[in-house]
């Protein structure tokens, strides 16, 4: 019996050297987990996500095992700042503003990858359009400047599973991650990003209404794009 009480006490005390507050204090060590290729949980603005270095292949393929995810299914990759989307994806034939009413925000966009993106060909192969974000998150954005890098990022939970919008909802996957982010209950549902295709000129496609539909619409017709007729 006494055993096992240590036994959970050693477990408790490994969980929680995990976890750690979402605050700009731990960025730093956020930011070389992620430089040496590991996989750590992070608040965002809607849900708790699984972020690694998108240039890193060993990570991003540790996301999709911890996940059960298959390989099929795409990553989206999540930025700083508004200006750094153009290193990874096509933004010229946007009109000159959007990108920065849109975001930061739970908005989800998809672009054209292009030729001149610095992303690893290995994240999303085969695919030529890839999701960014740029999400209202302080801690997140942090350390996605610091990195230096665009960040894998997908919900932290296992595939066909339901999000997190506290860490205990994925505690079962605490272990696989090198740390785990805590930021408290996050507000915005599980609904998760509103998901925007704006890979054609003058146009825009929802693909996953999520937590912001109506304010996304609202800019994009602003802005003067009309939504695309759904295909079949």
């Amino acid at each position: 019996m006494a055993w096992n009480v240590e036994r959970c006490e050693v477990d408790v005390e490994s969980k929680m050297g995990l976890v750690h507050s979402a605050t700009e204090f731990y960025a730093d060590e956020a930011i070389e987990a992620l430089k040496a290729g590991k996989v750590i949980a992070v608040p965002t603005d809607t849900l708790y996500g699984f972020a690694c270095d998108a240039c890193s292949s060993e990570a991003v393929n540790r996301i999709y095992e911890i996940k059960g995810r298959k390989h099929t299914s795409p990553l989206a990759i999540c930025v700083g700042d508004v200006p750094d989307i153009k290193r990874f994806a096509v933004t010229d034939h946007l009109p000159h503003g959007l990108l920065d009413s849109l975001l930061p925000g739970p908005v989800t966009v998809i672009l054209g990858r292009g030729e001149s993106s610095v992303l690893e060909k290995s994240l999303n192969p085969g695919l030529d359009n890839l999701g960014v974000r740029v999400p209202d998150s302080d801690f997140i954005r942090i350390i996605a400047r610091g990195a230096e890098s665009a960040l894998a990022l997908t919900s932290a939970n296992q595939s066909g599973q339901p999000s997190s919008v506290i860490i205990k909802d994925f505690e079962n996957l605490w272990e696989h991650c090198t740390y785990v982010y805590d930021g408290g209950v996050l507000p915005a549902g599980r609904a998760g990003s509103t998901v925007v295709d704006l890979t054609k000129p003058g146009k825009y496609r929802i693909l996953r209404p999520g937590s912001a539909k109506e304010q996304t619409v609202a800019i994009l017709e602003k802005y003067s794009l009309l939504e695309e007729a759904a295909s079949g």
